[in-house]
């Protein structure tokens, strides 16, 4: 029988959370649909929510990470900047490698 170790993590900045599986998955939507209400739409969650999960994250990151347009006749929107693609792509990169070092660990052990 094969044990497997099972981990999340979460980036925190002066005691608060900046990043966590959820929030990742809420900036990937708001990259992949162009606005808020739509990536909120597409995890099943309030338009609510997702405002405040990203609020939460840009008022705790060193710089924006995505830009909102007021909606009306043109319509609104959301994008990632840089710095959001970038925390992205860190915050992943973190994530494989906490599960890789976690996949040796047990494979090493007596279990």
């Amino acid at each position: 029988m094969g044990y497997s170790i099972k981990s999340r993590i979460w980036i925190e900045r002066k005691g608060e959370t900046l990043l966590g599986e959820g929030r990742v998955s809420l900036l990937k939507a708001v990259g992949e649909h162009g606005s808020i209400s739509a990536a909120a739409k597409s995890l099943n969650m309030s338009y609510k929510k997702a405002w405040s999960l990203l609020d939460a994250v840009n008022a705790r990151a060193k710089h924006p990470v995505i830009t909102s347009n007021i909606g009306g006749a043109g319509g609104g929107g959301a994008q990632l900047t840089d710095y959001g693609m970038q925390l992205i792509e860190t915050f992943d990169q973190i994530n494989q490698n906490c599960w890789k070092f976690l996949d040796k660990e047990i494979k090493n052990s007596n279990l």
